[in-house]
């Protein structure tokens, strides 16, 4: 996997160097102390993030969640409710993120049989003066992980797997899309 921003195409590589010669950590003071980013002239703008993350199981689980059979009850509904509070509370979970006034958490699931997973995807949307990448994989994370609790009495061998921001919209660094290598 590699990213792409709306400048192109860009290597790992790349990307580190950028990071080396332009970028600065933003949470970290001159010198090199944590703090929390200064918001407030940012302008207001429309911003969204959507992460996925993956839990590969052996097939009998997999089946056993598609079919609703688990003892506990809809594991793919409590995982959502699960991603869904775990976006609002990332402030809570990761120090220096603002609480943000989300104005839509939407966490989804695709049975991939093939794979012998479950693929979770999670969408944050808000407007405001600060992403919502964070949120979204926080979210998907959650998910994640009530998944693997929920089926951990029969598969404890489950892995969780491929965190990551698939796409963000919005705010000075404009759109970020992830994409498959050709």
């Amino acid at each position: 996997m590699y990213a792409t921003s709306a400048h192109g195409a860009e290597s790992c590589d790349d990307r580190a160097r950028d990071m080396t010669e332009s970028k600065q950590l933003s949470h970290l003071n001159s010198r090199g102390e944590a703090r929390m980013v200064d918001v407030g002239a940012k302008a207001e703008t429309e911003r969204s993030a959507t992460a996925q993350a993956s839990v590969r199981m052996a097939p009998d689980t997999l089946s056993m969640i598609a079919e609703g059979g688990h003892a506990k009850g809809d594991v793919l509904a409590v995982a959502r409710i699960a991603g869904i509070m775990g976006a609002k509370k990332t402030p809570d979970l990761i120090p220096l993120c603002h609480p943000l006034a989300l104005t839509s958490v939407d966490v989804s699931f695709e049975m991939d049989e093939p794979g012998s997973r479950v693929v979770v995807s999670a969408t944050c949307k808000l407007r405001g003066k600060t992403g919502v990448e964070m949120e979204a994989l926080t979210a998907a994370s959650v998910a994640a992980l009530t998944i693997y609790d929920m089926c951990k009495a029969v598969d404890k061998a489950m892995e969780i797997e491929s965190v990551r921001l698939m796409h963000k919209s919005g705010g000075k660094s404009g759109e970020f899309n992830r994409e498959e290598r050709p």
